[in-house]
């Protein structure tokens, strides 16, 4: 029987709604399924207009003290928003900063940002790398000067706000909106769960390995519980990054770092707070035979997880369903090529 084009277009809408809800207040679309968002949209509405004027604020260099540097620098679209050619992320004047850069996606379901969680506002967050002198090394005030002498950016502001000021609430609350927008939900995985796909025999077996010996900490369907744990890494000799204790001053939270999700881990390598492993191999390699069982380590790693060698390829099987396409390639996160004209 032939499917009419009418039928067709009912069908895409069919699995767009199905795929998604909304939450009445703010529009914000929530994969089927999904928990609750915990950003607060009641404070800053969830609005394409300001999307874009992060969007564009987020690929831009003058946010930086010289002009060199913007957020994609550490978070390319192409690598789940994280990056990938060094460990530790890389700023102005070729500074080179203390920890690797986390994807960017799912953020409104964290409270909590950084890799020590010492952020719990994400409309604030952006300040942190700004003004960091390893990062941008920029003051607020200062990029609120550069871009409100620029035409493009006292448009896109009337078009988000009413008027062409941009303010630090207002840059602020941009980038938040555009950084909660990069959601990743459709994943082969995903597409498994909504029964419109099937694992093969690896991948299933796979995800029975990860759901035996991984999903405690990277919990479904966001492959995180946005918790901070000590996962058995020995302390970076060149670094000395204590993790959470550096902002709870408590010595039982010594190397105790944010679990981060799994999704897209295809590309967001390399892994670790301080990017110390290049492959999913060497992870599953440290978690199988190399974990250092100190006195503070995550009570989901006292026991030994022994795994075959078939089993760590069937995991990485499984790993690799998270990988999200659509997310990752994206016109719609992709620098803006109107900003070219803006500079």
């Amino acid at each position: 029987m032939s499917i009419k084009p009418l039928h067709i277009i009912f069908l895409c809408l069919f699995f767009i709604v199905t795929a998604f809800a909304i939450i009445d207040h703010n529009e914000f679309p929530v994969p089927k399924d999904w928990p609750k968002p915990v950003y607060d949209f009641k404070s800053n509405p969830y609005s394409n207009e300001k999307i874009e004027l992060g969007c564009s604020l987020f690929y831009d260099p003058s946010l930086s003290i010289n002009n060199s540097t913007s957020c994609a620098s550490c978070h390319s679209p192409y690598n789940a928003f994280a990056h990938t050619d060094h460990q530790l992320s890389h700023g102005i004047f070729d500074s080179i900063g203390t920890r690797n850069a986390p994807a960017l996606m799912n953020l409104a379901w964290q409270s909590n940002f950084m890799w020590d969680g010492s952020i719990d506002n994400l409309n604030e967050q952006a300040l942190t790398p700004l003004t960091n002198p390893l990062e941008m090394g920029e003051r607020i005030e200062n990029v609120l000067t550069k871009l409100n002498q620029k035409k493009y950016y006292r448009t896109l502001c009337a078009n988000a706000y009413g008027d062409s000021l941009l303010t630090k609430d207002r840059f602020l609350k941009s980038l938040a909106q555009f950084e909660v927008s990069l959601i990743s939900a459709e994943s082969k995985y995903d597409s498994v769960i909504r029964h419109e796909a099937n694992f093969t025999e690896q991948e299933s077996n796979g995800y029975k390995i990860f759901k035996t010996n991984c999903a405690a900490c990277h919990q479904e369907p966001l492959f995180t519980n946005n918790s901070y744990k000590n996962n058995g890494l020995s302390l970076n000799s060149s670094l000395h990054d204590f993790g959470r204790m550096n902002v709870t001053h408590r010595s039982k939270d010594s190397l105790f770092f944010k679990v981060p999700s799994l999704r897209n881990v295809e590309y967001s390598f390399p892994y670790m707070h301080d990017g110390r492993f290049t492959k999913l191999s060497e992870v599953i390699r440290h978690y199988t035979s190399s974990i250092s069982k100190n006195p503070d380590i995550s009570k989901e790693l006292i026991k030994d997880i022994v795994l075959s060698s078939s089993e760590k390829v069937d995991l990485i099987a499984f790993l690799l369903t998270l990988s999200d396409k659509k997310f990752v390639f994206n016109p719609q996160h992709s620098f803006p090529k109107q900003l070219i004209n803006a500079q």
